[in-house]
């Protein structure tokens, strides 16, 4: 959808005027793990009007496959205004105008599920399945159990206004039950399903995901993968362990695996029949944040570009932190995530130094500055 961005601080009343902007969790995903190195198709359904002229163009151009972007000759292209406020604070406002939009009409029945199946990991998020009951019956189709079905990726994202009547919770439970990888917030996990025992808990509640990924906000991240005796999760935190479930027959492409790999040396818990693998954590950076929209769909584009290249679970966090911190020290919903040689050697740092580093506007052109400053001496 477009997004309208306010050009000062403020009540949505208040605000004089608007910037236009590209938002929602899936095309920003795809932009970013293309802005990454990798290939990406990003489908959906615009209207056939500007708004989805400028979404096609603007998306196309950050190098992702829109050819399987429908546009609805009936039905206009969703948009969206929020404040400059940070989402958690209580003087934070969205507006919605996405009821009768080209997107909210998407089924099962008008899309080309080959096309959205094709890549390695299929990442969905829970707020597609807010727009209609044609679009929550996609994401179940896409969800359910097949052979060959890509690694699905599930962000949560809560989002009450959207649901309106419909009972949200319960859909986003189910639908992440039946992902590989999950992306839920400590916070909105309280919210939702008023689960407050922390990643413990969580995991406990999503016992069939293959690995859940807990974002606590300022203390930072932790991923959990799966067990399949579950009595003996709370004692083996430092042993869990999980892969990809099996698919019934080679997929056309290798999903890739995550879990961490290689064993431990610690032995399961009694009555535990899993292979021990070590649930990872990683703190969350220092940030000057300018603007917190994006951030969490920055973080799941970094953690799923590390997951795609075979790095540890906790590299993965790392680079989760790192492309949410691209976004939080830029303005709009969406930014270009650090170069891969400048997030490789940042997330090789030890605790101490990673515990150190701040990061602020800018920072992510920091390798092209030295770059051109060794050129031009």
């Amino acid at each position: 959808m477009v997004t309208f961005l306010p050009s000062s601080p403020g009540r949505l009343a208040d605000v004089p005027a608007f910037h236009r902007s590209i938002g929602g969790a899936e095309s920003n995903v795809a932009c970013a793990l293309a802005a990454a190195g990798h290939t990406t198709r990003w489908v959906s359904r615009v209207g056939a009007d500007g708004f989805g002229d400028h979404l096609v163009e603007t998306i196309g151009a950050y190098g992702v496959d829109v050819s399987y972007v429908r546009r609805d000759p009936d039905r206009p292209t969703g948009v969206y205004f929020r404040t400059a406020g940070d989402r958690a604070g209580d003087t934070h406002e969205v507006a919605y105008y996405r009821t009768g939009s080209a997107a909210s009409a998407m089924s099962s029945a008008d899309v080309d599920l080959d096309a959205v199946r094709a890549g390695r990991v299929l990442h969905l998020s829970g707020i597609t399945a807010a727009l209609s009951s044609g679009c929550l019956d996609l994401m179940r189709e896409l969800t359910a159990p097949r052979p060959g079905r890509p690694l699905i990726s599930f962000d949560v994202n809560h989002r009450p206004g959207l649901w309106g009547e419909a009972y949200g919770p319960e859909v986003l439970l189910e639908l992440a039950r039946r992902a590989d990888v999950v992306f839920v917030g400590e916070d909105e996990a309280e919210e939702a399903w008023d689960i407050t025992g922390g990643p413990v808990a969580l995991r406990e509640a999503l016992p069939e995901p293959d690995l859940v990924v807990v974002k606590q906000g300022a203390q930072g991240a932790v991923a959990l993968p799966a067990v399949r005796g579950q009595s003996c999760l709370p004692q083996c935190l430092k042993g869990l362990g999980g892969t990809p479930r099996g698919d019934g027959g080679p997929p056309a492409r290798a999903k890739p695996r995550v879990g961490e790999g290689g064993r431990d040396g610690t032995p399961p818990s009694p009555g535990c029949d899993h292979t021990p693998r070590p649930a990872a954590t990683a703190p969350a950076l220092q940030v000057d944040v300018v603007a917190t929209t994006g951030a969490g769909d920055a973080f799941a584009a970094g953690f799923l570009s590390a997951t795609l290249r075979g790095l540890p679970l906790t590299a993965r966090l790392r680079h989760g932190h790192l492309a949410a911190a691209a976004t939080l020290t830029a303005p709009g919903d969406l930014a270009a995530p650090p170069p891969r040689p400048l997030a490789d050697r940042l997330a090789a740092l030890d605790d101490p130094a990673w515990g150190r580093l701040r990061l602020g506007p800018g920072w992510t052109d920091a390798d092209a500055e030295a770059a051109e400053e060794a050129r031009t001496r």
